[in-house]
């Protein structure tokens, strides 16, 4: 036996080389049943200590607990592409979870577990829709969430646990705050929620040796909102959420009193007196979806980020404030629309089907005609089907609601961009908007009395007049008999001129159809004559009865 193979380290040993090139292998050495029982143990420990972590990263016992204390039997599982691997996994320790949990209920048995993958919208909110296809009690959300509310179903969310240098990133946070002329708020990824604790006892060593024992700066923990999420069951919820208590624990947002913010699962609470303006942002996370929309909500405050993988202090946010000056540029663009394509991008998130509504009803009144898409996931082809719309709306939570639509035929805009577009007056003060559920509580000022008078079109260069808003009410009075006469209108006008309809001028999707140029493969289709009935074929294809020849 080789010496160097003596010790436990050189478990991973190097063959002898062979002459095209060395071979890996993995072997282990073995001298009496004495080494035979430590590399036992060794074993043993290491699979312990491996089950440990995937359950602690899971919150298998967390988990296994709310579901025995609601009585849910039938559970859907939902796991994003990228955390699917381990679903096989989380379902066997969950199962011997639920039976040590539950024991001496037989009932246990009759627990369902179901993983649900592949989701109809965005994987951060909860799949309702997946979930109603098993009659699903609640859904146990697994990897990065909006923690939007959830009309129907309960659901609790497993954050995980990505990992952090709790002390190099105090001493990042204490450095800026040490610089900085304003108190820091700091906010975070929710997948670091299980390390918030380490950090703020760590800034407070960190701060001690920096200012001694007099405050040089003020910092803010934001705080969790909650991990499980009941529905209320009440008719005048409109679909409202009631939230559990938090996960994190950390009293700094509860005990203070003041203006209260909330943004992507986070709750923070300020000073009476005083509102974001004067406070600096501190971001523990990756640039993500929860991260522009922190930087979109808060484009005032100055905003660093912490990259928690790479260790290090990010204060460059311009890529995501570029993006302000492209929203508005297709809020002017939106401006000059005719057909509005309403895109549903979720049917779970409470609130959806009233912001819809309310949509619709703005858009009617502004002249304009609206089409309700329902279509999964939006992609460029998707809406390449919808030639006759001029701009989409996309309803759906504020971590996905913003749609790169560079390779759209189509402009794509938020709720919050529509109510700029379509109201009269509107102007934008640079506040921003993502969460539908804070515009479904205004009252869409402006809306109800919209005045018939031209206005200006920055992409035009000159004012235009809107489609008559009595025409649009007309129509709203009887759907049949307004479809014959916008048929029949545009027909008319298609047998003066075919020019004279022009995308972006028809009023409905009949009218611009009408009026293309191109109607399909028609033969004949200038003559009006009828065509004769003609005798066809008879037999197979591979020899009809009228050909004489058969091979």
């Amino acid at each position: 036996m080789p010496s160097e193979c003596a010790n436990w380290a050189g478990l991973v040993t190097k063959l002898p080389k062979k002459p095209t090139r060395p071979v890996y292998s993995y072997r282990i050495y073995t001298y009496d049943m004495k080494d035979l029982e430590v590399l036992t143990v060794l074993t043993s420990v290491f699979l312990s200590s491996s089950a440990m972590d995937f359950e602690s990263k899971y919150e298998v016992s967390r988990v296994a607990t709310f579901i025995c204390s609601h009585n849910f039997k039938r559970v859907a599982l939902q796991f994003p592409d990228e955390l699917l691997k381990d679903s096989t996994g989380v379902v066997g320790a969950l199962r011997r979870e639920l039976r040590s949990c539950c024991e001496g209920d037989n009932n246990v048995k009759d627990i369902g577990l179901y993983v649900m993958a592949d989701t109809t919208y965005g994987s951060c909110c909860v799949d309702e829709v997946g979930a109603s296809h098993i009659n699903a009690d609640c859904v146990i959300h697994y990897g990065h969430t909006c923690l939007s509310l959830t009309s129907n179903l309960p659901a609790f969310f497993v954050f995980g646990k990505a990992p952090i240098n709790a002390s190099n990133c105090a001493k990042y946070l204490c450095n800026y705050a040490f610089s900085s002329t304003k108190p820091v708020v700091v906010l975070f990824g929710l997948e670091y929620a299980h390390a918030l604790q380490d950090v703020i006892e760590a800034s407070m060593v960190q701060k001690t040796s920096l200012c001694g024992l007099t405050s040089r700066f003020e910092l803010h923990f934001a705080d969790v909102m909650s991990q499980a999420m009941i529905p209320k069951r009440s008719s005048g919820t409109n679909g409202q959420s009631g939230l559990l208590s938090s996960s994190t624990g950390n009293g700094d947002c509860g005990d203070a009193v003041g203006n209260t913010y909330r943004i992507g699962g986070l709750l923070w609470s300020l000073e009476e007196g005083r509102s974001m303006e004067d406070y600096s942002l501190f971001w523990i996370g990756p640039d993500n979806s929860a991260f522009a929309n922190v930087v979109l909500t808060f484009n005032s405050c100055e905003i660093v980020r912490y990259d928690a993988t790479e260790n290090q202090l990010l204060a460059d946010t311009s890529q995501q404030r570029r993006i302000l000056k492209r929203r508005y540029y297709l809020v002017e663009k939106a401006k000059d629309a005719g057909i509005v394509g309403i895109l549903v991008g979720t049917l779970g998130v409470a609130g959806y089907l009233s912001v819809i509504h309310q949509i619709k009803e703005m858009i009617t009144r502004a002249g304009k005609k609206a089409y309700t898409l329902v279509m999964g996931k939006p992609n460029p082809a998707k809406l390449a089907n919808f030639p006759e719309c001029d701009v989409f709306i996309y309803i759906s939570c504020a971590q996905t609601a913003l749609l790169d639509s560079k390779e759209f035929l189509a402009p794509v805009i938020t709720p919050f961009e529509a109510i700029l577009a379509f109201t009269r007056g509107s102007e934008w003060t640079g506040k921003y908007v993502m969460e539908f559920q804070d515009l479904a509580a205004s009252t869409f000022v402006g809306i109800e009395n919209q005045e018939k008078e031209a206005r200006f079109s920055f992409l035009q260069g000159g004012y235009i007049e809107d489609p008559d808003l009595q025409d649009i009410d007309d129509e709203d009075e009887d759907g049949a008999l307004a479809l014959v006469n916008t048929t029949q209108t545009a027909l008319q006008a298609q047998d003066k001129d075919l020019k004279i309809i022009v995308k972006g001028t028809a009023k409905s999707g009949v009218e611009f159809f009408a009026s293309r140029s191109f109607h399909g493969l028609e033969i004949n289709g200038n003559s009006n004559a009828p065509e004769p009935f003609v005798m066809g074929r008879t037999g197979k294809a591979s020899g009809y009865d009228h050909e004489t020849s058969k091979h």
